[in-house]
């Protein structure tokens, strides 16, 4: 499956130590991240992320990727108490809802989806929109 992660810069440090807790599921997968995210942890766990745009603009990239179905799980953890900055979030969350695809904005609701992926409860995912 091809998985999205992406972090507020508050929530990076979270990301990270999720990313290490899980990294023997998430080594299974296909991981893509914005530019920063993906650096951090690509360097933490020696996974193999491959890296967007910084920012807004790695957001919009992994948005194409949603759009256009190529995205399978996004993990987006969100900075609740950060003032702007959730039109991103809110773009992709709606994407996600288009598509079909699970979308956790924090690391509760990623934890459950994870879990879920190692024992094949998103299996329906390969089913319903197969990789070429």
């Amino acid at each position: 499956m091809n998985i999205a992660l992406i972090a507020h810069d508050r929530k990076k440090e979270l990301m990270v130590q999720f990313c290490i807790a899980y990294c023997g599921i998430l080594a299974k997968h296909e991981l893509c991240a914005t530019s920063t995210t993906g650096k951090l942890i690509s360097e933490a766990t020696g996974l193999n992320v491959h890296t967007y745009l910084h920012s807004a603009q790695g957001c919009q990239q992994i948005d194409a990727r949603i759009a256009y179905n190529e995205i399978d799980l996004v993990l987006f953890f969100c900075d609740a108490d950060r003032e702007n900055g959730f039109d991103e979030v809110n773009k992709m969350a709606r994407l996600c809802d288009q598509r079909q695809i699970p979308f956790a904005s924090n690391v509760a609701t990623a934890e459950m989806l994870i879990l879920g992926l190692s024992r094949g409860d998103l299996d329906w995912r390969d089913i319903v929109n197969p990789k070429k």
